[in-house]
């Protein structure tokens, strides 16, 4: 698809469709299509339409690369401060807004639905609609572009997006820490998160040895020496024990946080489910997980936010198992959900979960999705359910 026309004519002509971007997170966009339904690939569909710095704001098609926004914010000075994840894999500004997806610097400046001010989408009958706007200071209308973010193309097919942006700090330090502990992780935490430091991201994940501490700032480079030793005495200060305490910057420390951004701790063949949580249900779910030597992790956004890796197959004695289908029933007890992005989304039905797939692919995991507001703005934009259900 390579202009709006042609989706509209798409949407019109077909019973079912379905959209693909970038494929960077494939459990939702590669996934097997339905023999009526209509695979929409927007990879063409793709440019900056508007980029004015001086009001830092954007506008490009949904099948830009969230790489080349990138690159051309920073020859300006400017970035996107939630820090969209998979821009190395090849994710798109579509994806990334259907998707709902924000990486570590959402800690400082809020996710992806704070940044993102106009959308331009083709709805289930094949009307181009627009909400939002391509100024800042805009409240006109219905808030379509926030309804959008997370919407996993159940609403409509994004064509065209508009951001605001911010000036990129000058210099960046990240104070690591290593802990025995998830208690010592979590005091070293709660110091962290309530210090008067401003915190651009605090992520942190398990080792074979413990635990490992990021805590990232920005600003000035004459001043960020002595702010990142103020954070170190934080650190060292609120934790019980504290094994190693070491400050990064420059390229070195840039290559932590990219590294974060691509997902590089993810090994061959793991899936990848977003979770959302609080850090006072950090520990149930470390206890849940308990040894498991299938899932490795990452938590982000201060202990907001977990990057699950999760094999797509366990095999047992019986035979292939659905390892998602486990992974649902965790995420059912702790009354959590999460949304798989990368590997096969197959989960099949759990009794009594509420949740019936009808031996379909479903990427959402955990705590069914039950909100009637979503159902009833998805039967006014699709009233012939072209685009998936709710």
């Amino acid at each position: 698809m390579t202009n709006v026309a042609e989706i509209q004519d798409a949407v019109r002509e077909a019973r079912r469709v379905r959209v693909r971007g970038g494929g960077s997170k494939p459990a939702l966009s590669l996934r097997d299509c339905e023999d009526d339904a209509q695979l929409l690939n927007l990879t063409t569909l793709k440019g900056v339409v508007e980029y004015q710095p001086d009001e830092y704001t954007f506008t490009a098609r949904a099948g830009t690369s969230v790489a080349e926004i990138g690159a051309m914010l920073a020859e300006e000075g400017q970035y996107l401060p939630f820090d969209p994840p998979l821009a190395e894999r090849g994710a798109t500004l579509g994806g990334t807004v259907a998707a709902g997806l924000s990486g570590a610097g959402r800690y400082r400046y809020g996710g992806i639905r704070d940044f993102l001010i106009g959308i331009r989408f083709v709805d289930g009958q094949g009307q181009e609609i627009r909400g939002g706007g391509t100024v800042v200071k805009n409240a006109a209308g219905f808030d379509f572009p926030k309804l959008f973010v997370g919407s996993l193309g159940r609403l409509g097919v994004l064509t065209e997006l508009t951001f605001k942006v911010f000036p990129q700090p000058p210099a960046f330090a990240t104070v690591t820490a290593d802990f025995g502990t998830l208690s010592d992780l979590l005091s070293a935490l709660d110091a962290v998160t309530r210090s008067a430091i401003d915190l651009h991201a605090v992520d942190f994940a398990p080792t074979e040895e413990g635990w490992t501490l990021w805590a990232r700032i920005g600003g000035l480079p004459h001043v960020l020496q002595e702010r990142a030793q103020a954070l170190q005495t934080v650190v060292s200060a609120g934790a019980g024990q504290t094994r190693c305490l070491s400050l990064y910057q420059d390229q070195k420390e840039e290559s932590l946080w990219q590294a974060a951004r691509s997902m590089e701790w993810l090994a061959q063949g793991m899936g990848l489910v977003r979770i959302p949580l609080t850090p006072q249900r950090i520990p149930a779910m470390e206890e849940a997980l308990n040894g498991s030597t299938m899932a490795t992790r990452r938590y982000s956004v201060g202990g907001n936010l977990l990057w699950l890796g999760w094999p797509d197959e366990s095999t047992s004695e019986s035979g292939e198992e659905d390892s998602s289908r486990d992974l649902h029933s965790l995420l059912l007890a702790l009354n959590l959900q999460g949304v798989q992005l990368i590997g096969r989304a197959r989960r099949s039905p759990i009794e009594g979960s509420g949740i019936d797939t009808d031996g379909g692919e479903d990427p959402l995991l955990g705590r069914p999705l039950q909100n009637a507001f979503l159902r009833r703005i998805a039967a006014a934009l699709d009233p012939q359910g072209k685009f998936e259900t709710w």
